[in-house]
């Protein structure tokens, strides 16, 4: 789709709408300029309807993992790709430096495609406990066994985040740069379900309030909205909300009763949500979805007025389909926003 930048970015954000939507931010294929293109020509509209991100690809190999990417933010904190996985490492080397190299990629096709764009624009970021959960340490264990390293961690992650928001304002200046913490590992860190390095015995639970104060850590380098994603289905809505996260994002599409009343607890707090009402594998329609959420709402005992600022989305990634898959999904989503925006101006 050829799209000038004019007619693209004529009317990026007029004004909030009602309800938006979005992606969670993996994309299949093996092209960041194309996954780039894709997502902006879906997802900036008139209507500012749609949330745009920057995509991940992580076709692309090592580095473009959600690990791989995270760790290639941190600052005075080298990795290394072992065959067990990613490792902090004394030096910088050939890994290091690939990362790099997708790391500019991605910003210089934002920077083209998003020229002359005035609005919101999230980037997604593995939060620290999934990157201490997933990064070892040179002994072969993971960081989150060690107290002093997932503090070096969190402090190394929150310098390298500030900086690629940093970069992200330079190269769109007219960006609101929203940014999205990953915990999928946040419920195997507080349940003590990790496996040792061994794979023998489980690595001891971390305190909620600890894990709460890291996010929290990450969190405050951003000086914009933020949201904090966890697509575990046992997702600690709580916790989450605790960690002053402007949002949460959460896989609503087998949500029980309890975990609407967690959601409605959410709303009631302050704290916007992020609906999941999309299921990856690209079978959900926008029908279905808009069921979904408003069911959720009335169970809930939630007022049509309470998805004002609801963003609608995927339940998590879509690296796992095809991209007319991934676009189908993104279609979707805008639909179902639609669909409960007229709700809440009915």
């Amino acid at each position: 789709m050829n799209v000038s930048p004019e007619a693209v970015f004529a009317a990026a954000e007029p004004a909030a709408a009602p309800v938006r939507a979005t992606g969670i931010g993996s994309w299949p294929g093996t092209s960041a300029r194309e996954a780039v293109r894709t997502v902006r020509d879906l997802l900036v509209d008139g209507d500012a309807i749609g949330l745009p991100y920057l995509p991940e690809t992580p076709g692309r190999g090592p580095g473009a993992d959600i690990i791989g990417r995270a760790a290639g933010l941190l600052v005075d904190l080298p990795v290394d790709l072992q065959p067990s996985g990613w490792r902090l490492v004394d030096r910088p080397g050939r890994d290091a430096a690939r990362t790099a190299s997708l790391h500019r990629e991605d910003l210089d096709e934002l920077a083209e495609a998003y020229d002359g764009y005035t609005g919101s624009l999230k980037i997604q970021v593995a939060g620290p406990w999934t990157l201490a959960a997933s990064l070892q340490l040179t002994r072969g264990e993971r960081a989150v066994v060690d107290a002093g390293a997932v503090a070096d961690l969190t402090a190394s992650l929150a310098d390298g985040i500030g900086a690629r928001v940093a970069d992200v304002r330079r190269l769109v200046p007219g960006a609101d740069v929203v940014l999205q913490l990953d915990e999928p590992s946040l419920p195997a860190v507080l349940e003590g379900s990790l496996p040792t390095a061994s794979g023998f015995g489980r690595i001891r639970s971390v305190d909620p309030q600890v894990a709460a104060r890291g996010i929290q850590a990450v969190l405050s380098s951003h000086d914009g909205r933020t949201v904090l994603h966890c697509c575990d289905r046992s997702a600690p809505l709580p916790l989450m909300r605790a960690t002053g996260a402007t949002a949460i994002a959460i896989d609503l599409t087998g949500a029980s009763a309890a975990r609407w009343e967690s959601v409605a607890a959410t709303l009631e707090s302050g704290t916007g949500l992020y609906a999941g009402c999309l299921p990856t594998d690209g079978t959900g329609t926008d029908t279905e979805a808009g069921a979904l959420v408003l069911d959720g709402f009335e169970r809930a005992g939630l007022a049509g007025e309470a998805l004002r600022g609801v963003v609608v989305s995927p339940a998590c990634g879509l690296a796992g389909l095809t991209p007319e898959g991934a676009r189908d999904v993104h279609r979707a989503a805008l639909d179902t926003a639609r669909r409960l925006g007229e709700e809440v101006e009915s």
